[in-house]
């Protein structure tokens, strides 16, 4: 389940109706699926066959489909990220900047850990969202975050957008930030 750490004032937020109404007078959507929908087999594997990709995405179609028609998001995939990844510190470099998008930056756990560091309101600042396995997540556009993931390294995530191409990270520079809180 889905923990938030607001950064400023060490404050942690956690319980399913507690991180929603957080996230909500934030603009973020928070949803949580049942992991029980995926295969055992795939509940702990963090790189994948196409087929095996499909077979995450059949077992959470009705979710899927139905985020997207409430959402307007057209396509979808799956990333799986873990220290088999090639150029994996690379990658999360390119990750771990605060930027924005033109579009909502949609992901949905199916394995492993992920965070989101995001810009609140004024009086919160950033905060971190720290996601597991069922934990959704919409970052509205324009919105200043990053996603990365967490010490175990490891994830699967369904990723939703409304533009076929994906999204383009635009980057945010904000004195505000520090990678340490």
């Amino acid at each position: 389940m889905a923990e938030i750490r607001i950064r400023n004032t060490g404050e942690r937020i956690s319980g399913e109706e507690n991180v929603r109404a957080f996230l909500e007078k934030q603009e973020v959507l928070y949803e949580h699926w049942n992991t029980e929908k995926l295969p055992d087999e795939l509940k702990e594997k963090f790189v994948l066959t196409d087929e095996e990709k499909n077979q995450i995405l059949s077992a959470y179609d009705e979710e899927i489909r139905d985020l997207a028609e409430r959402r307007g998001y057209k396509t979808w995939d799956i990333v799986a990220l873990s220290d088999a990844t090639p150029n994996l510190d690379e990658l999360l470099k390119k990750f771990e900047q605060v930027h924005t998008h033109t579009e909502d930056e949609v992901r949905a756990i199916t394995a492993g850990k992920g965070i989101f560091v995001i810009k609140g309101t004024e009086d919160v600042g950033y905060f971190d969202v720290e996601l597991e396995a069922g934990d959704v997540i919409s970052v509205p556009e324009k919105k200043p975050h990053f996603f990365t993931l967490m010490e175990n390294r490891q994830i699967v995530a369904v990723r939703l957008f409304i533009e076929p191409a994906g999204w383009i990270a635009e980057p945010y520079d904000d004195p505000a930030f520090t990678k340490e809180a």
